[in-house]
């Protein structure tokens, strides 16, 4: 049973304009469950690259709330296009349950065939690494390191004010706030 106050690290990047910016903000925000916002962590990660795991990595592990993770909520797979996160390294790196949030279920194969065409076949093979994609409510899941009934508890714990748990939708409304200098749209 996880506890009502498990500490959850969601993540989200900012938006970000494909042709000018060559990075991309990505925020952490450090809950207790979904009620207390305890810290934000930031890095950065390049548009369209292939940093964003390695970055993540360390803006974690060199926090000081690193020891008091439970479980790390991603709000998608990629930040900053398709600057795909390697779920499973990650996971065994910080040896944290990992957790992607995705609101709907994603046009798997049509982003595959993307990939491929713009000549970013190894981001297809971290798409695929990351295994299966589970309903987890209103919400569809991908995990390393966690059950499905493990996921389905954190989220039921997290998600105070929306089908997105709170540690993921804070991160989006402050990445989006300190972007465009107001927040705005879902997570």
């Amino acid at each position: 049973m996880v506890k009502k106050e498990a500490r959850i690290l969601g993540i989200d990047d900012s938006p970000f304009d494909k042709f000018r910016d060559k990075k991309v903000l990505v925020i952490g925000t450090f809950f207790r469950g979904g009620s207390s916002l305890d810290g934000v962590m930031t890095t950065t990660a390049a548009v369209d690259g292939s940093n964003a795991t390695a970055r993540i990595i360390r803006m974690v592990k060199k926090s000081k709330f690193y020891t008091q993770l439970r479980a790390i909520m991603l709000n998608g797979i990629a930040v900053g296009g398709f600057n795909v996160i390697d779920i499973r390294q990650l996971h065994e790196k910080t040896k944290i349950p990992i957790v992607v949030v995705m609101r709907d279920y994603p046009e798997v194969e049509k982003i595959k065939a993307t990939l491929e065409r713009i000549g970013m076949r190894d981001k297809v093979k971290l798409i695929e690494k990351a295994g299966t994609i589970h309903k987890a409510g209103k919400v569809h899941v991908q995990l390393a390191g966690c059950s499905l009934e493990k996921a389905k508890e954190l989220m039921k714990i997290s998600c105070t004010r929306s089908h997105i748990p709170e540690p993921i939708r804070v991160a989006h409304l402050m990445a989006a706030g300190i972007k465009l200098g107001e927040s705005k749209g879902k997570a």
